[in-house]
């Protein structure tokens, strides 16, 4: 008998099925119906959406539960190396990465009840989180949208325990529509008539008031940042404040200033979803949060061992302007801390706003070295990226890879200049590559 392995179940399904999105409902939940709707079997849901901070917020609800003792199955997209990365089933002292054989057995599975219909892999793994998840223990599901919220095919469950509307900025346009009021109705279609809601923090009152317009309507107990949660920094700690409670907690591991709206979100709708979390339990999920390829430190690996002797470096994935201005904060929040020069490898993919996230770290980065991204077909042309970065405002060269550019900063800095600052982004298939090349993929 053929030993199953998932990376040949999906490469089979890349094989027959269309590549990308197809918002709908409808197939997914055709297939779920054959699957005998393991998406209505599962413990309390906390489902979250958003343009920027859902994997934030997932990462620190995560934690905020496994600190308090329970078990959590955790669903993201997309992975950065391995698909194994999207499932992490719950276990005793915390959960872990799907298991391939048990991966593969369900897609497989799925595929077969599908029986060649027309559908989108995206669908058919959605489909597979849901089975993987009804099939073992858990106090808690967190499952991060896809896409979009209304027609994501995750937006098949019927009463999640809390709704989650993360950050909303313009992203994926061609999709959602082309002003943060159209994306936030769309990210909206998760909220449930009489389920509780959180709403994150919004940098657009437009998205806000959809939010909380559409949240109204339906009935959902409501829960707003700025409103009635909110979080600060105080004398090097994070205060968290809602109508229940005063926390004093440990700053987040994840930095900068925009991870405390993130963490609070998290807190609340934790809490909006039934769970009890104190103040000891809230601090110990601070200090243990990990979302790897968002603003995480390299300090070791192949990559690393290339970049100037006592570099300061970077890893993060986000794409958008959005993205781009609160990781230059919270490189701006590193700079005064500890000056550094710093120096940017970027590379994108070409349905982004190269130039929008580029204008972010105007006056913060000395020099861009752009890069193809080697797993996308959609890779800008890392001198087409360089202009782009150039009419950003920015200095910048193209260069033929990340491992090329880490080199080159090494050739060009003086021994006695200060050690280096390099972010190494812009797009989440670049943050997989360079963790995959570095040796360091997530565990």
């Amino acid at each position: 008998m053929t030993t199953l392995s998932a990376d040949r179940e999906i490469e089979r399904l890349m094989a027959l099925h269309p590549k990308g999105f197809d918002l709908s409902l409808e197939r997914v939940s055709r297939l779920l119906d054959r699957l005998g709707n393991p998406q209505d079997r599962l413990p309390p849901v906390i489902h979250i959406a958003g343009t920027n901070g859902k994997g934030s917020c997932a990462a620190f609800s995560r934690a905020l539960l496994e600190a308090a003792g329970y078990r959590v199955h955790v669903h993201t997209s997309p992975h950065l190396v391995h698909w194994h990365e999207r499932y992490r089933l719950a276990a005793p002292g915390g959960g872990r990465l799907v298991e391939d054989h048990v991966f593969a057995e369900a897609i497989h599975r799925v595929a077969e009840a599908n029986a060649g219909q027309m559908i989108t892999v995206f669908e058919i793994l959605t489909a597979v989180g849901f089975v993987l998840f009804s099939e073992h223990p858990a106090d808690a599901v967190i499952m991060e949208v896809g896409l979009g919220g209304r027609f994501d095919a995750t937006n098949v469950i019927r009463r999640p325990a809390v709704s989650v509307v993360m950050p909303i900025s313009l992203d994926h346009e061609a999709y959602l529509g082309d002003r943060v009021e159209l994306i936030a109705a769309e990210k909206a279609g998760i909220l449930k008539r009489g389920c509780p809601a959180v709403i994150g923090q919004q940098e657009f009152d437009a998205a806000r008031d959809v939010l909380v317009e559409t949240a109204e309507r339906l009935g959902c107990p409501l829960s707003v940042y700025g409103q009635d949660f909110l979080a600060h920094g105080e004398n090097g700690r994070m205060v968290y404040q809602d109508e229940d409670a005063l926390m004093d907690l440990s700053p987040p591991r994840l930095p900068g200033r925009h991870q405390f709206a993130n963490a609070a979100a998290a807190i609340a709708a934790v809490k909006a979803a039934g769970f009890d979390i104190g103040q000891g339990t809230a601090d110990r999920a601070m200090t243990t949060v990990a979302w790897p390829g968002r603003m995480q430190r390299l300090t070791q690996g192949r990559l690393v061992d290339l970049a100037p002797a006592g570099a300061d470096i970077w890893l993060d994935g986000g794409h958008n302007p959005g993205a781009g201005m609160v990781v230059a904060e919270a490189l701006a929040e590193q700079e005064e801390k500890n000056p550094r020069p710093l120096y940017m490898i970027a590379g994108m993919i070409n349905t982004k706003d190269q130039a929008g996230y580029f204008a972010a770290f105007k006056g913060l980065v000395r020099h861009v070295y752009t890069v193809p991204v080697s797993m996308s077909e959609s890779s800008v042309p890392n001198d087409e990226l360089a202009v782009r970065a150039a009419e950003a405002g920015l200095s910048a060269e193209p260069v033929s890879s990340v491992a090329a550019a880490l080199m080159l900063l090494t050739d060009t800095l003086g021994e006695d200049e200060v050690p280096p600052r390099i972010l190494i982004g812009g797009s989440l298939y670049l943050a997989g590559a360079v963790l995959a090349e570095n040796g360091t993929p997530p565990v």
